[in-house]
This record gives C-alpha cells, structure tokens and sequence, in this order.
C-alpha cells in the first residue's frame, strides 16, 4: 500500500529506472536531481505532477490524483522512429497499468514539443494521469 508521496514517486520512478536499465539503456533525468544531457544520443526525463487529493468515502484512505511525465529526446535529423521506440516502452510500463495502489488511466502521446527543450533534439510528450491511494 502506498501511503506517501514519496513511496508513490520510488514506485513510479523505480518503474521506469528498472526498464531503461535494459539494453538499449537510456539515461534518465528525475525531478531535483543532477543530470547533464547526453550529446547527441536519446535520454528521458521524468516527473509527476500531483493534483486534487480527497477521501475516498468507502475506504479509509485519500485518493491521490497527479499525472506522469515523460519527455524522450532523440537526435535531430534522423526521423522519429528511435524516439517512438523508447516512448512505446515507457508507454507499455504505465497503459492502464496496477501497481503499490496507483491506477494509471490509458497513456496520452507522443505529442511533439516543439521547440524541443533543450534543443537540439527531436522531443516527444507521454503523458499518463494515476489515482493512488494514500494512508
């Protein structure tokens, strides 16, 4: 049972950790934490935005709402394919996926940012709303 909103962002972030520690690996970059962009080659970045928090009337629990980012930056100029590729892993991990009390809602993208930031990079938008379910 996820009972902060810490043990809901290890959970999420410790998701995505684990699959992009598999070949191809790709670096990730995670809220408030030291990250220098590779050059010239794909990484991920990853944060949440929680939202509305209310008592769920049947249990004894909150109802956590917050949203998952993901930003995936592959090189500019060599089409979207590599960029789609990573962005349906990381999109496999959270379509309406169960997992430590958080539901997550079918995943939304890739939406093109343009202009990427930071450029130069080709960048994509996933994004994917959860309920979790907090002490």
């Amino acid at each position: 049972m996820s009972s902060t909103y810490n043990d809901v962002r290890a959970a999420i972030e410790g998701r995505i950790a684990t699959q992009m520690a598999i070949a191809p690996v790709y670096p990730v970059s995670y809220q408030n934490v030291p990250f220098t962009p590779p050059n010239n080659t794909p990484w991920v970045q990853a944060f949440i935005r929680f939202g509305d928090n209310n008592y769920a009337t049947l249990t004894s629990f909150n109802r956590q709402t917050g949203t998952l980012v993901l930003n995936v930056f592959t090189p500019v100029g060599v089409g979207a394919a590599a960029n789609f590729t990573i962005t349906e892993r990381l999109k496999d991990l959270f379509d309406r996926a169960k997992f430590s009390s958080i539901i997550f809602d079918a995943a939304s993208g890739p939406a093109q940012v343009t202009p990427a930031a930071p450029e130069p990079y080709f960048q994509t938008q996933l994004t994917a709303t959860f309920e979790a379910y907090l002490d």
